[in-house]
């Protein structure tokens, strides 16, 4: 009898760690889905070009790694992050960006893979692969760590 009750009470145990589990696991898959949703429409305001728009999407001040920015983390604001994308737009007026892949990671990353293209004024252009590792905390994004080969 006393086996009986064991089991029943581990039994009992393993059952409200499963729920807490589920629980939390449902919790988790929409903070993927809500970064995922915010990554997809950040690269919709890139490609409209709305630099106010997608630079309301970062924290007030954000970490970047970017090699335009120049080596380690730099800290960006909103207005930093407006005039750069819009000096990007003056040099390449058609600059666009195409999703490869977006690979979610924990409840706070996303990493996304895709293609940069642009043409200048003198008809030189670009295609180039980058990746980017997005950090999200609060629905804002906190760390933009961009790597493309600049060389």
């Amino acid at each position: 009898m006393k086996s009986f009750a064991l089991m029943l009470l581990l039994g009992s145990f393993l059952f409200a760690c499963s729920g807490k589990n589920e629980s939390q696991s449902t919790e988790n898959t929409k903070i993927t889905n809500s970064n995922e949703a915010l990554i997809k429409q950040y690269f919709n305001y890139f490609n409209q070009h709305n630099w106010t728009k997608m630079a309301a999407m970062y924290a007030d001040t954000a970490d970047f790694k970017d090699p335009s920015l120049g080596k380690g983390i730099v800290k960006q604001t909103r207005a930093q992050t407006i005039k750069k994308y819009s000096e990007l737009q003056q040099l390449f007026p058609n600059v666009k960006d195409s999703l490869v892949n977006i690979y979610p990671a924990g409840d706070k990353h996303i990493v996304v893979e895709f293609i940069s293209t642009g043409t200048a004024s003198d008809k030189s252009s670009f295609d180039m692969p980058i990746c980017t590792i997005f950090t999200i905390e609060k629905g804002l994004i906190t760390k933009d760590f961009t790597y493309y080969d600049n060389f």
